[in-house]
């Protein structure tokens, strides 16, 4: 017979004995009078080392033991103490009661009595970045001593390499959580002690490193910054005079981006968060108006006209030489022929578009002419109109590479192209309209085309972008590769023809392989989730990534998960994973909004991404396992997989994609027989039935 439900088995482990598989009967541990409930409590070994207790007056008296134990004398109680605390300081509840005991006031005065080291400070700025974390003490109160100390660790050349993670990771808290602390990490921390961290072969220093770099540069005034985040320093101007331009680039591109293979989701979050703050740096440029009334700003458009037409002499009267300016500035394609300025005060794109021209007419002057005069010649009603295409190209660029947006969190898609040149942005561009030009002809555009020619032009340049070019030179042998008629091809075999597919014939066709077609991608979610995944633990700012994995069990009734110290390479056994929960026991499926560990993040983590990737299994007894998925292929599959085991429909993007795609391939097959004959509309009409039956054959 089945056990009682009151009895559990629970491994429990006791200090200096071994771990028990032990049976407890619930209702008497709640209601013996042997033990004092407030004198014990449970503890996960494992994980986020919460309490198993409502008694707060336990975990206070915890707390207020190992802090006595820290500030013993004796070294070795107090490395266990800080070991401990350091594991204790993740449980919210024990950081609460331990940081009411002026618990964090303790930690800063061992560090910065500077007589600490070696593991026992790893352990000591481990504790302390885990109960800043909390959010319950403002990191304003740090003092200047603390600070002067942590960036002392970061400043020593041999100092311990937990030591530098650590340090490097609180002074990030610093900057991003505090305005004043800022100017304080800014005075102590240079920008050569960080280059030189980027210059090891550990990628979580260099990790950590630039994300010191992407914090500082985020909360640098706004008339500090320097245009060009990856061709100049990050830092004010005072900080970084002495440092060239070319070498902080340098560094990242040998040392992080070429030096680490491969690169690390959490290396790749920073450098396409460096690479976002740079292009932020044009946002000024991209929202400045252009004055009609500004005799510099209207210099520049008579420069571009002067680089283009420096043959011909200006006219002495000005008349003659208005009609020509008129002339010119149409033949240079500007859409407003009499003041061109006014085509340059909308913003976005604003003094940016100005800026990228004036660049190309000057670094590439003989790309630039031939441009404005192959087109200006042509009297076919097929130019290319310069100034209007090269400002809506900019405009595309900044929507294309996020300027003047915030980074999202845990996207990781930066580009290499643009850490290897001082000017990647007007290269960028260059490159790009002269793509345009080359389409425009492709397609015998005309200006009613143009924003055909902008929708081809757009999906050339994201999708030579994904296939990730390492260098300028690299990016223009892809785009060479995506001319007009590769587009056309492309989209012809991405899109599924529907005019072949709406007769009725069809469609009942179609209605009846749905079936086996939707039963078919269950088979794969369910094998998938028998592989099972690795899913990274949505913890707090720190760098120390932490994973779990999941699988289903082979006769799809148990799901087994467990913690890992690092991402797998391959298949997990199923005797590594500690944890299990029987798919009878499940309950439900939420996701996004509606899971638990996204009501309980903080406003900075939920969101859109993180939201989009959230997915949770409810089972009884109300308890819940919660997801982020790595990328949204992975949420669609677990998503669509639990559902399958719920018996509930697949919903997910991935399974109408599928559907569609597998049901066309199956439809093309079984109609490859009737190519080229015309499929009726409706079924031939049933004959009369004959006038006697007279005609069957009589075998007597």
């Amino acid at each position: 017979m089945p056990p009682p439900s009151d009895i559990v088995k629970v491994a429990i482990e006791w200090p200096g004995a071994n771990a028990q598989l032990i049976e407890m009967d619930q209702v008497c541990m709640s209601t013996t009078n042997e033990m004092n409930p407030h004198d014990f409590a449970l503890r996960y070994a494992d994980g986020p080392q919460l309490y198993i207790t409502e008694q707060v007056s336990f975990i206070t008296r915890a707390a207020r033991q190992l802090l006595e134990r820290i500030q013993s004398h004796g070294i070795d109680a107090r490395l266990e103490a800080l070991k401990e605390l350091a594991k204790l300081s993740a449980d919210p509840t024990f950081a609460a009661e331990f940081i009411n005991m002026e618990g964090i006031g303790t930690l800063a005065r061992l560090v910065e009595s500077g007589t600490h080291f070696g593991e026992m400070l790893a352990f000591t700025l481990t504790a302390f970045l885990e109960l800043m974390d909390h959010g319950i003490v403002s990191w304003d109160l740090i003092s200047l001593s603390f600070i002067k100390q942590i960036a002392g660790y970061v400043n020593q050349p041999m100092v311990d390499v937990s030591i530098l993670q650590r340090s490097l990771a609180i002074l990030e808290s610093m900057v991003l959580n505090s305005h004043s602390l800022y100017h304080r990490v800014a005075q102590e921390i240079t920008v050569g002690q960080l280059i030189g961290h980027l210059q090891v072969s550990n990628q979580e220093i260099q990790t950590y490193a630039i994300a010191l770099i992407n914090a500082l540069f985020l909360k640098a005034p706004e008339d500090r910054r320097q245009v060009g985040a990856l061709n100049v320093c990050l830092y004010p101007q005072e900080m970084a005079s002495s440092l060239a331009q070319k070498h902080l680039r340098s560094i990242i591109l040998n040392h992080v981006i070429r030096g680490n293979r491969p690169i690390k989701a959490e290396m790749a979050h920073q450098l396409y968060v460096l690479q976002v703050l740079t292009f932020n740096l044009l946002e000024e440029r991209m929202m400045t108006k252009m004055d009609p009334n500004d005799q510099a700003q209207r210099d520049i458009i008579f420069e571009l006209r002067r680089i283009a037409f420096d043959g011909e002499n200006d006219p002495t009267g000005t008349e003659k030489r208005k009609a020509m300016y008129t002339k010119d500035y149409k033949m240079l394609g500007f859409t407003n022929h009499v003041n061109p300025a006014m085509d340059f005060t909308q913003t976005p794109p604003g003094m940016l578009a100005l800026d990228n021209m004036l660049y190309l007419a000057k670094v590439h002057q003989d790309t630039y002419i031939r441009i404005v005069l192959e087109n200006s010649s042509r009297e076919d009603k097929h130019e290319c109109p310069f100034g209007r295409c090269a400002i809506e190209l900019t405009r595309m660029l900044c929507e294309i590479l996020q300027v003047g947006e915030l980074p999202n969190e845990g996207c990781n898609d930066y580009h290499p192209m643009f850490f290897t040149h001082d000017r990647a942005w007007e290269e960028f561009f260059c490159v790009c309209i002269q793509l345009l030009n080359k389409t425009w002809k492709e397609m015998r555009a005309t200006a009613e085309d143009f924003n055909k020619v902008m929708q081809v032009v757009r999906e050339q340049i994201t999708r030579a972008l994904a296939m990730k070019p390492s260098s300028i030179d690299q990016l223009k042998t892809k785009l060479r590769g995506l001319n007009y008629s590769e587009i056309l091809r492309l989209r012809q075999s991405e899109r599924m023809s529907q005019d072949d597919f709406q007769s009725p014939p069809i469609i009942e066709l179609r209605e009846r392989i749905q079936p086996e077609i939707l039963e078919l991608i269950k088979q794969q979610r369910l094998n998938r989730l028998c592989e099972g995944s690795c899913f990274r633990k949505l913890g707090n700012r720190r760098r120390q990534e932490k994973f779990w994995f999941c699988r289903l069990s082979l006769n799809h009734k148990v799901l087994h998960y467990g913690d890992l110290d690092e991402s797998p390479q391959g298949e997990v056994p199923f005797e590594l994973l500690s944890d299990k929960i029987p798919v009878s026991d499940i309950k439900s499926v939420v996701t996004g909004k509606d899971c638990p560990h996204m009501k309980e993040k903080s406003a900075l983590k939920q969101n859109k991404e993180v939201l989009e990737l959230a997915f949770s299994v409810l089972y009884d007894p109300d308890e819940t396992l919660n997801f982020v998925a790595p990328n949204k292929y992975e949420y669609c599959i677990w998503t669509d997989g639990l559902c399958a085991l719920l018996g509930r429909e697949m919903g997910s993007d991935l399974t109408r994609s599928d559907l569609d795609t597998l049901i066309s391939m199956e439809m093309k097959l079984r109609l490859l027989d009737l190519e080229n004959i015309t499929i009726p509309e409706a079924p031939p009409p049933v004959p009369k039935e004959p006038s006697s039956y007279n005609f069957t054959y009589n075998y007597s």
